[in-house]
């Protein structure tokens, strides 16, 4: 329930709506719009990647995970409807906001991940983490369809973007509050507080994270694919930040059309995460993220060569089966590598991980973008770039050894 609500966030306001407003409105259609997008989100990821080994740590010494986890949904809920603020001449407050509400929402996805396997066992990872992350898909369907109903009824009347879009921050921000509280009522912390050591909190949880990193031998192939994540997910968040500003840009799509088409990878999105998640625990973890990699090289080629939005469309949609199933099947494996009394320091490297792409992907698109005066399509293909070199770093990757290592770290932990 938590992915459904939470999914919301990143449909509307990260892929499909706010961030093509940013750029066209609130950044009144500059030619540094898109970079200053992707460096908004940088600077939000960077804040992330810095905290989240930490945040990380300290949830698992003081067990604390569902408290924090609440903290950071109504920090994220209340900067979302913040944004209905947004528009021409509010560019200051609005990267503010932008950055603190995605600071909330990447935190609380690290944390709600650290609860998987509490929730499943070992062969059940990636089953679980693909019906989480299928009806999170769900979740953004439901967010996007109230929006795009709004924004219907809103061209309707004649508005403007400038007038339909704040609103869909308020219809988003209730979403994500309203389907967030079974989880923020009934799911409970089964960790048990571990003895806080003399030396202080913040110098413990900076310690774990110091002894994690030192140890990375120990757990080497979660270490090759941590820089795996970090090559593929580049190359997934820079489509996942810019989708409707390439579609607008590139393909000449309007709000309404943007809407549309993210409406229906959201479909094919959720389709991915549930089927590959009944595969990948047969298929095996590594055998199914290489073949997505191989779809998300095949959407980049199709994306770029495309001229006409037929094309288009099957380009987008073959990025939805890649996202859903990539996604759930990084987190899982993430799970399957790690030490049982580090689950959540480790997601911790995870979410450290994953914002650092976030911050390589989209900066590079932007970069690309503005350094060749607004050619998307060639910003797109250099873009494409990571996944190959995501698929090469995975090559190395044992999934077989890697689980003895983090099975041997944890009963020399139950011994001593």
């Amino acid at each position: 329930m938590y992915d459904f609500a939470n999914s919301g966030y990143t449909t509307v306001v990260i892929t499909a709506v706010f961030n093509a407003y940013f750029v066209a409105v609130v950044a009144g259609g500059a030619p540094w719009a898109t970079l200053a997008w992707t460096l908004t989100l940088a600077v939000s990821y960077a804040a992330v990647m810095f905290t989240a080994p930490i945040v990380g740590a300290y949830a698992d010494r003081h067990a604390t995970k569902k408290k924090l986890l609440v903290l950071t949904t109504l920090g994220c809920v209340a900067c979302t409807a913040a944004l209905a603020k947004a528009g021409p001449g509010t560019l200051a407050l609005t990267c503010v906001l932008v950055v603190a509400s995605n600071f909330f929402f990447s935190t609380g996805e690290n944390l709600i991940a650290a609860f998987l396997p509490e929730l499943a066992k070992g062969k059940a990872l990636g089953k679980v983490s693909g019906w989480g992350w299928g009806l999170g898909y769900v979740g953004g369907l439901v967010s996007l369809g109230a929006s795009l109903a709004y924004v219907t009824a809103a061209q309707a009347r004649g508005e403007t973007a400038e007038h339909f879009v704040p609103v869909t921050m308020l219809i988003t921000a209730a979403i994500f509050l309203a389907a967030s509280l079974p989880t923020l009522i009934w799911l409970r912390e089964r960790a048990e507080p571990q003895p806080v050591p003399a030396r202080g909190l913040v110098a413990e949880a900076l310690g774990r994270f110091a002894q994690t990193v030192r140890h990375a031998r120990q757990y080497r192939d979660l270490a090759r694919f941590l820089v795996c994540l970090v090559c593929y997910q580049a190359g997934v968040q820079a489509v996942v930040a810019l989708a409707a500003i390439y579609a607008q840009q590139a393909m000449g799509f309007t709000t309404r059309d943007s809407i549309m088409l993210i409406l229906a990878v959201n479909v094919t999105a959720a389709l991915g995460a549930i089927a590959f998640g009944q595969v990948q625990d047969r298929l095996g973890h590594v055998p199914t993220i290489a073949l997505t990699l191989v779809g998300w090289i095949a959407t980049v080629v199709l994306a770029w060569w495309a001229t006409d939005r037929g094309t288009f469309w099957v380009a987008a949609n073959l990025a939805g089966l890649c996202l859903g199933a990539s996604q759930s099947a990084g987190r899982a494996l993430v799970g399957y590598l790690s030490p049982r009394d580090r689950r959540a320091e480790f997601y911790g490297l995870w979410g450290f991980a994953v914002k650092f792409s976030s911050i390589l992907g989209p900066v590079t698109y932007g970069l690309a973008s503005w350094l060749s005066r607004g050619d998307h399509r060639l910003a797109i293909l250099i873009t494409g770039v990571y996944f190959v070199a995501g698929l090469a770093v995975l090559a190395g990757v044992d999934p077989r050894r890697g689980r003895r290592a983090a099975l041997r770290a944890g009963r020399a932990t139950a011994s001593a």
